[in-house]
C-alpha cells in the first residue's frame, strides 16, 4: 500500500457521484495555524492519510503517525489499515499536541515500517485584532 497525500484539514466529506465513484473534499487544509491563545496551548489538528492498494497487494497493515519536535517524539499513533486490492481509502489521525512555544511539529506517516512521508504543522503566534 502507498500513501497518495496526507494533509492537516479543517473538515472531510464523501460525496457519491455517477460510475459509481466517491468524491473526497477536503476543506480548510492548512500547515500552520494561529494560537487560539497564548501559549501554552493544547490542540488536536485532524490529519487526514489518504492510502492506495494495488489490485495486487493484500490490502492489511497498519498506520503509523510519530509527532515529533526537534528530533524528539511528542506524540505517536498506531492505527489498523485495511483497504481493498485496486482501491483508495482515507484514515483521520488525530493526537493532542502540547505547545509550550510556538514552533513546528512534523507528522511522519508511514505503513508498515516503510517509507515517511513528513507533514510539517507550525503554530504561530495568536493573530491580532
Amino acid at each position: 500500500m502507498d500513501i497518495v497525500a496526507a494533509v492537516f484539514i479543517e473538515n472531510i466529506e464523501l460525496r457519491q457521484v455517477a460510475g459509481p465513484s466517491t468524491r473526497i473534499d477536503l476543506t480548510g487544509i492548512h500547515f500552520s495555524l494561529a494560537a487560539p491563545s497564548p501559549v501554552p496551548v493544547t490542540l488536536e489538528p485532524h490529519l487526514v492519510v489518504l492510502v492506495r492498494c494495488a489490485p495486487d497487494e493484500p490490502g492489511t497493515g497498519a498506520l503509523e503517525t510519530i509527532y515529533s519536535r526537534d528530533g524528539e517524539q511528542v506524540a505517536r499513533n498506531v492505527q489498523p489499515l485495511q483497504v481493498e486490492p485496486g482501491k483508495f481509502a482515507y484514515r483521520l489521525v488525530k493526537a493532542e499536541l502540547t505547545f509550550d512555544d510556538y514552533g513546528t511539529v512534523e507528522a511522519g506517516v508511514r505503513i508498515d515500517m516503510g517509507h515517511v512521508t513528513t507533514v510539517p504543522f507550525t503554530l504561530l503566534p495568536p493573530a491580532e485584532g
